[in-house]
């Protein structure tokens, strides 16, 4: 049974990793690749434990060529440059967030952290100042255009939404913070923000109402999750150990993984998408 041992992801956030360690990866690169050559800003809502993260890490690996990555996926042969570009790459879920400087200091300590490498201008005293001159300075230091992920913008909002007066201070704080991205857009590359959820009545998004939300878009509704076509296709031989272990047949064992683990729609004609956390931990215990 040693060629069949598998790796799975559970846990595992960093594409890098999750290559570099051999784990099961069902293969979205294809529409990541139309994602970044078709338009350059958008906004994705999925639930928890649902791929965001990964597919964060995943373009972060792909503008920043690491080709060596991508062996034996779609993009392998999709990709002809491989252009290496400037990534700023923010995880708002490194903290949580009770008070509005606890907010400040994680956008402050990331600000940082880039300017180390793009340096600081006199003058730049609020976050969107710094945070224009970064996406600046990385154009003209590099002579790439920039690209901008933001994963789980909304934490700071889900995490004070049991207090209006921090949440209003917190509002404020995110919409000075996003307020350069539209103004930039000669220096963007690709822009992406994910979260759980679009918090439109909390005017984040006055300060990005150019993003093309692809939240509940027929083509990319299998963006994140595991599709049926791509369970009974690349993750066929765990269907085959989970059936062989449980003493049932293929199908059966197919029938209950639909029962417990799909039933996701995120768009009119979305296929059943199964939550991968979940069916990664069912294949892990083989039941």
């Amino acid at each position: 049974m040693e060629e069949n041992f598998r790796r799975y992801p559970i846990g595992i956030q960093n594409f890098e990793d999750l290559r570099n360690n051999d784990c099961v990866y069902v293969d979205k690169t294809e529409l990541i690749y139309r994602l970044t050559h078709t338009n350059k800003v958008y906004f994705l809502s999925r639930p928890r434990r649902f791929g965001k993260s990964l597919l964060v890490s995943t373009l972060e690996a792909y503008f920043l060529g690491k080709k060596e990555l991508f062996q034996g996926l779609a993009m392998e042969t999709l990709e002809k440059d491989w252009t290496v570009y400037p990534v700023l790459h923010f995880d708002f879920s490194v903290s949580k967030y009770i008070t509005a400087d606890m907010l400040s200091a994680v956008i402050n300590r990331q600000l940082l952290l880039w300017e180390k490498i793009y340096q600081r201008e006199e003058g730049e005293t609020t976050f969107s100042l710094r945070f224009e001159g970064i996406i600046r300075r990385a154009y003209k230091q590099t002579g790439k255009q920039v690209v901008v992920l933001i994963d789980e913008y909304d934490s700071p909002m889900l995490d004070s939404n049991h207090n209006d007066e921090v949440q209003k201070e917190i509002r404020n704080i995110m919409r000075d913070f996003f307020s350069p991205l539209k103004a930039q857009g000669q220096y963007l590359r690709f822009l992406l923000l994910t979260g759980i959820s679009k918090f439109s009545q909390m005017s984040i998004f006055s300060e990005l109402n150019n993003l093309q939300n692809i939240s509940m878009r027929d083509d990319y509704s299998a963006i994140c999750g595991i599709t049926e076509q791509e369970l009974r296709t690349q993750l066929q031989i765990d269907i085959e150990q989970m059936a062989q272990a449980n003493k049932e047949t293929y199908e059966e064992a197919c029938v209950h993984l639909k029962q417990q683990y799909d039933g996701y729609h995120f768009s009119e004609n979305s296929e059943d998408i199964y939550n991968p956390f979940s069916l990664f931990n069912a294949f892990a215990q083989k039941k």
